[in-house]
């Protein structure tokens, strides 16, 4: 959404001026995204030497390097060439950071640039890209230019990256080499009621006005969903341990089969990180071991993993139209808001968002960010698994191109919704939507679960 323009001390403003002054404030928005991407980019390549940055710290995942350049090329595909229509920088170079063409556990043997060359390259995309920002009318009809949509791409890809960078940083081994304050603890915890009650009803999911938002948020459709209870709160490390302490990786009645092959080829019991010493769970976290926090979301758990919890708690995942239900709908006015508190953007009081706390904020935080319903966390924090398939809305289109969603659209793919502590604004809304197999693990899930009335 762009900024409205501020009103002129002389007088009010003429149609042209007013358009200058959207689009100049539309520009400063991307100018904005851009520079906040970069510098987490930064941070999370500089803080560690070449040869980690080179190194593959797990074969689920690219060596840092190649989502550096990954970041660059992407850049220059859509801005430099695309937008622009400037020659190509490095052509030999596309198909090394075609993620479609390469997984991730070969990558470290392709011929990849190297630490400097990552660098210098990105850098002089980034120094041309900004030529390309101010220079281009952003309320043109082109609809990768209109609203400035290109740009929020841009952004909104490295903050997708910078994500997955960070998860690679929790997968390598070694000391801690990233540092964040702790997040606010939830004054009112003890007050708040464990489910909170979704009265049923149609509600518009999913947006058709949001500029950034991508392909598979759109576009605006009515659901209806019935009478249900969701959890106040995702679901907590302390809950979680009752669910392990009762046999929960034992009994195969709590698990869907696929769910319990993986439990028992893999010898699951417990999230991932943890492990118990002397009769305490600890878990390993960017490098330190600490002791579990029972009052903290449980994250690193596989769709599998919540699944059973819920189903040994009495209770489900909630599917992902109640999850946005939950979090947009108001029932005062009718309407669905771009987040759980209202339609402007997040800020440090109602989301743990963008990396500026290392761990999701103790369960019931941010009482300002809460739904009008009282739900909490809902943006920020976890990813939450729903029960959900993931799939494309009515109407879906593919744009621009077909590999961001829709082949990936299906049975094989969970929805999670709401984002976490590693995801930027930029990345976030109330409508967008993550997916992921339902074993993995690796990556900041976890889950709140629900009931029927």
């Amino acid at each position: 959404m762009t900024d409205s323009p501020t009103p002129d001390a002389t007088g009010p403003r003429g149609p042209h001026e007013t358009d200058t002054a959207d689009t100049e404030a539309l520009r400063r928005r991307a100018l904005a995204a851009l520079l906040t991407a970069r510098e987490r980019t930064t941070l999370l390549t500089e803080s560690v030497d070449d040869h980690e940055l080179s190194a593959q710290h797990s074969p689920l995942m690219s060596p840092l390097v190649w989502d550096l350049a990954h970041i660059g090329n992407q850049e220059e595909l859509w801005l430099l060439r695309g937008v622009a229509g400037r020659p190509a920088m490095r052509p030999e170079i596309d198909g090394l950071y075609d993620a479609f063409e390469h997984p991730r556990a070969t990558r470290p043997s392709l011929p990849l640039l190297a630490p400097t060359e990552a660098r210098a390259y990105t850098a002089e995309v980034r120094g041309r890209a900004l030529d390309v920002l101010d220079a281009t009318a952003l309320h043109d009809d082109r609809p990768l230019v209109r609203s400035g949509f290109v740009f929020g791409m841009i952004a909104q890809h490295e903050q997708q990256h910078d994500e997955t960078m960070l998860i690679t940083h929790q997968l390598r081994a070694g000391g801690a080499v990233l540092t964040a304050p702790v997040p606010p603890p939830a004054a009112d915890a003890a007050a708040l009621p464990s489910e909170v009650l979704v009265p049923g009803g149609p509600f518009t999911m999913g947006t058709s006005t949001e500029p950034w938002a991508l392909d598979n948020e759109r576009p605006a459709h009515v659901r209806d969903v019935t009478d249900f209870f969701i959890d106040t709160t995702p679901v907590t490390c302390g809950a979680y341990q009752a669910f392990i302490e009762d046999g929960g990786y034992t009994e195969r009645r709590w698990w869907a089969p696929e769910g319990w092959a993986m439990v028992r080829e893999h010898e699951l019991a417990a999230p991932l990180f943890w492990h118990r010493d002397a009769g305490q769970w600890l878990r390993r976290r960017f490098g330190v071991t600490e002791a579990v926090p029972a009052n903290e979301p449980v994250l690193h758990v596989s769709w599998y993993e919540a699944d059973a919890y819920a189903r040994w708690a009495g209770r489900r995942l909630p599917t992902e139209a109640e999850w946005e239900k939950a979090a947009r709908h108001d029932p005062a006015s009718g309407r669905s808001q771009r987040y759980p508190w209202g339609d402007d953007d997040p800020a440090p009081d109602r989301a743990n968002l963008g990396q500026r706390h290392l761990r999701p904020a103790p369960a019931g935080a941010y009482a300002a960010g809460q739904s009008p319903l009282g739900v909490r966390q809902l943006i920020g924090d976890v990813w939450e698994w729903t029960s959900s398939d993931f799939l494309p809305y009515p109407g879906f289109a593919a744009f621009p191109y077909r590999e961001y969603s829709e082949v990936f659209f299906g049975p094989a793919h969970k929805v999670l919704r709401g984002g976490s502590f590693a995801v930027d604004p930029v990345a976030c809304r109330g409508t967008f939507r993550n997916w992921d197999l339902p074993v993995r693990r690796q990556i900041f899930s976890g889950f709140r679960t629900a009931r029927d009335l």
